[in-house]
């Protein structure tokens, strides 16, 4: 279950607000996690989504000025994050379920992906859940069917667990602890990138035009990778050749995108790889 939030006015507090910065700063983290999702061949994940808001348009004092929906099939270019409205709105009659939407980074107001039930992300919940008491979170918890953890802990990806074969590699063998920082977990490698990397170097080899082709709209599997963060596929790619120098239509080369991302492993590969 996904409802749509509407906040009442005086909920736009610090707390809220807060929770949208880190939204935003942790985003990089879910579109890692899709990076590989849009690759997997069965869906490892229950639900992805991001949360934006939209004018309402009303001017009457019982409706909200801003309605607050979660989107799905979620996309990044770099700039603008997009995707497919999960509920008809309230208070917007022009939008309905399945409408296309998109909205630039900066306005992004939260995110969450779902493995097992477990969130990860839900800022916004989380300061709507620190707000409910214990029975008020447990009602909360059973109608979104899914498990949030503690008040006031959001986790960005799984904690470490055993591995359990192929499928432990594929959805979360890796993590760090609940007080691990966001910069020390962006320093880690997604196991998908850790576990793929043998099949994708003889893709690679077996074809290469791949490594200069340029996807519909303009980006390079280069350009791609380091903007999800992926340093294995970023370094076998540079090394069957690819080109760090070449720029997606928004002028934006490899390095441009790990940097505004924040991905200090990419980074540095492709400083080595020449990358200016």
């Amino acid at each position: 279950m996904v409802d749509q939030d509407i906040f009442p006015a005086d909920s736009e507090d610090s707390a809220m607000l807060a929770a949208y910065a880190e939204a935003r700063r942790t985003f990089k983290f879910l579109w890692r996690e899709l990076s590989w999702e849009y690759r997997r061949v069965v869906p490892g994940l229950d639900f992805a989504g991001i949360k934006l808001g939209f004018a309402t348009g009303h001017t009457d004092a019982d409706a909200p000025p801003v309605e607050h929906m979660w989107v799905g099939d979620v996309q990044f270019d770099g700039e603008t994050v997009s995707g497919t409205l999960l509920n008809d709105p309230d208070w917007i009659a022009s939008m309905q379920s399945g409408d296309r939407v998109s909205a630039p980074l900066a306005e992004l107001e939260d995110w969450m992906y779902v493995i097992g039930g477990k969130v990860y992300g839900g800022y916004t919940v989380d300061v709507l859940r620190r707000g409910m008491t214990k029975s008020e979170r447990q009602e909360h918890d059973t109608a979104w069917g899914m498990d949030f953890g503690q008040p006031g802990q959001v986790q960005v990806v799984p904690l470490p667990r055993a591995k359990a074969g192929l499928l432990g590699g594929l959805l979360g063998s890796w993590g760090s602890s609940p007080a691990a920082s966001t910069d020390d977990i962006a320093q880690q490698e997604h196991p998908m990138s850790e576990n793929m990397g043998e099949r994708m170097d003889e893709d690679l080899r077996n074809h290469p035009s791949v490594v200069h082709a340029l996807d519909d709209d303009g980006w390079s599997l280069l350009q791609r990778d380091a903007l999800a963060g992926n340093a294995t596929p970023v370094s076998l790619l540079l090394r069957h050749g690819a080109d760090p120098a070449v720029r997606n239509p928004h002028g934006r080369s490899a390095l441009d995108l790990a940097q505004q991302m924040q991905w200090p492993n990419i980074v540095k590969l492709l400083q080595g790889a020449g990358a200016v």
